[in-house]
């Protein structure tokens, strides 16, 4: 495959887990390596929803692989 970047990637993740999923915005930006919300936010934020980003992920990598399997 060429002709891909790596931001074009990372936006199609993003637009995926807005437009096609029910994964909560602060879910869906962890992979990206945002920093989601304001410092008080950040202060109280303790956990990192490690297995909902692991059925994120998951789910995504579903999506890509029925996106990129070729068609018969």
């Amino acid at each position: 495959m060429t002709g891909f970047v790596h931001h074009g990637f990372r936006s199609s993740f993003r637009d995926w887990c807005g437009e096609c999923t029910r994964y909560p915005r602060e879910v869906a930006e962890a992979p990206l390596a945002h920093i989601v919300g304001n410092s008080v936010e950040q202060a109280y934020r303790r956990g990192d929803a490690l297995e909902k980003r692991r059925a994120m992920m998951d789910a995504w990598a579903n999506h890509i692989g029925a996106v990129s399997a070729p068609k018969r």
